[in-house]
Order: C-alpha cells, then structure tokens, then sequence
C-alpha cells in the first residue's frame, strides 16, 4: 500500500489528482508503433490544428513539458537582456519558480502588491516610470495568471483593459495559464474569449492541473514572436523527444471541451467545500471563491487536527489561513467529509 493511500483525500493540490481515463487511453493509442520524434509525429499534428480551432487561424501551440518551463519559454520570447516584467507580488512566477525569471532569463520582476491577486491597468501604469532611463530595467512584459494565485478570476474586460494599456506603452501581455480552464469555467466563457479576443500575445495553457500527466502548451497569438519558440524550447529543455505523449493529452482536453468538464467539476467542488464551512464558528472565507480553490482563515489547533489526516498547505501562518484545493476527481462525498472533520475538530 502507498503510503499516500493513508489520507482520505488530498485537498493540497490538484497537481495530486490522478489522470483522467480518457487522457489514459489518448496515451495508450499514441502508444501504438513508431513515430517521428521532437513533434514531427501525426499526434502533434493533430495538436496543432486543436490550437487553431480553439483560438484562431494565426495561434501557434507548442508542446512543453511543465508550467514552469511554459512561462519561461513564453516571456523569453519577449524579453531582451535590460528588461522587466510586471507582474503581481503574489504571481507564481515571483515567488513559486525559485527564481527560474531572473535565473534564466536574467530580467528584473517588478511586482506590484494587490489585494486579490489581480493587476489593474493602473497598477501597470504606476510601473512605466522608467521607460526610456538608461539606469533603469525597462518594461516590456506584463504577465498576469488566470486564474491567480488566489483562486480569483479576470473577466474578458479586465484582461482587455490590461492589454490596452500595456500596447499603448509598448509592452506585451502574457499570461500564466496553469489553471486557464477553470477560469473559463467559472466565467462560462469560451478559452479564446480570455486570450485571443482580449489582446493577449503570449500565454500557456495548463493541461497537468486539470487531469492530464504532464502536458502544458506554450501558445503564441503575436505571430512576430512565434519564429523563436522551437529554438527557445530546445535550449530550455522543454523540447520532448516522444512528443506525442505530450501532444495527444492535450488534444483530449480540448476534443469535445473535457477541458470545460473536468475543469467545472473541480470549480463545483470548491464552491461546496467553501459553502458548507462558511457558517462554521471559527471559519472565514478570505477571498472570493472563483476557482477550484478555497482560502480560509482556522484556528491552529484545528488546522494542525485536520493536518493529521489531510494533505493542504498553510497559505499565511500569522494569519491561520490555508488553502484547499479540489480537482477533476474531487466527489462530493469526499468533500462533505473533509466538512465534517472540519466541524468536529472546530468542537473539539
């Protein structure tokens, strides 16, 4: 027996989660022969028409291995040796990539604090200071995740207006799409109406955190910069060479929008969670649930009760609050038993 098999459920990550059946049996069909490696393989193919359907005829997709790489191909194709990035203080690429932008890249983060994790034009504006002075790194990427490190979601008019005003100063907008499905999931919108028609040029999409087993796709809406990613895949190590076990997980979210199901079901889950320990004694919800993510604030006796039986992390401990997350996989039972447990132990 694993030893992980010893919690009831994780509510940790949904990087916990298994593989989804369906993308199981996409990897069982690619493996059937021989193909061309480094993407000159049928699957990849059939990759790259799923992108062009999904977000127009100029999109370019491209296969990566993990989110982390996926960011750092993407802004590098933006990016030149005296560049900054703006980008919340809470962004993944700030505080979760151990320094992967400026390590890699070699470019200044200049991060903006923000209540709920979400930049406003004039956040960016207030950042544009330096444009033109020699002394100073210059701006030229603006990268926002949907959905935030906070379980918040931008609307299409919110991405709209950041991209207005980063093109009007010359700057890209690139978003860290890790969890993009359960923002478009949550804000009943189609993915392109949250990328192509709000004047994105640069952003990724998530594949591993909604059911696959490692799939992340860079994809490029400003054609300008899609000449660079096969170089800038390869020298960052994100080129696969079996890349159809890549390719054919990520066409399985996006055929018939599994993307959508497994994403809402994950959303549906967090709402539940977030419901049932909202009148709770001792609970408070500290940001709007909008994902498949809940923030609560706990006592520590509790948390450390619950902690002994289930996996989720302590997102602030001078505050007490922790963060739950739900996945494709979540049942409603396993939720309303974490509930449970979460009311004994505040009784206890």
């Amino acid at each position: 027996m694993l030893i992980d098999s010893l919690y009831p459920k994780s509510f940790a990550s949904d990087n916990h989660a298994g593989v989804h059946p369906a993308i199981l049996s996409a990897i069982s069909t690619a493996n059937e022969g021989d193909a061309p490696a480094y993407g000159g393989d049928s699957c990849t193919a059939v990759f790259e028409r799923h992108i062009k359907e999904e977000f127009g005829d100029h999109a370019e997709g491209f296969a990566v291995l993990n989110g982390a790489g996926a960011n750092m191909v993407g802004l590098a194709l933006m990016l030149g040796r005296y560049d900054a990035i703006i980008c919340a203080d809470t962004a993944h690429i700030a505080t979760h990539e151990a320094g992967a932008a400026e390590r890699l890249l070699g470019v200044k983060l200049i991060t903006v604090p923000t209540t709920d994790g979400k930049l406003t034009p004039q956040d960016i504006s207030s950042r544009l200071s330096g444009l033109g002075n020699s002394h100073e790194s210059q701006p030229r990427v603006v990268s926002i995740s949907e959905v935030t490190e906070l379980g918040t979601c931008y609307s299409p008019n919110e991405i709209a207006a950041l991209a207005e005003t980063a093109h009007e100063a010359g700057l890209y907008l690139h978003v860290d799409g890790a969890r993009l499905a359960n923002a478009a999931a949550f804000l009943d919108c189609s993915l392109r109406e949250i990328t192509t028609d709000v004047g994105v040029d640069v952003f990724s999409f998530g594949g591993t955190k909604n059911g696959a087993l490692a799939a992340e796709a860079v994809v490029v809406l400003e054609q300008s910069l899609a000449r660079g990613v096969p170089f800038l895949r390869r020298q960052s190590l994100q080129l696969a060479s079996k890349m159809r076990f890549i390719s054919t997980q990520l066409s399985a979210l996006l055929t018939d929008e599994l993307w959508r199901t497994n994403a809402a079901r994950a959303n549906a889950m967090a709402r539940r969670l977030a419901e049932g320990v909202a009148a709770l004694p001792g609970v408070g919800i500290t940001y709007p649930v909008e994902s498949n993510a809940v923030f609560a604030s706990l006592p520590e006796k509790t948390t450390a009760a619950l902690q002994e039986r289930y996996l989720f992390h302590v997102w602030d401990e001078r505050t007490g609050v922790v963060r739950w997350m739900t996945a494709f996989d979540t049942t409603p039972a396993q939720v309303d038993d974490f509930i449970e447990d979460i009311e004994r132990h505040l009784s206890a």
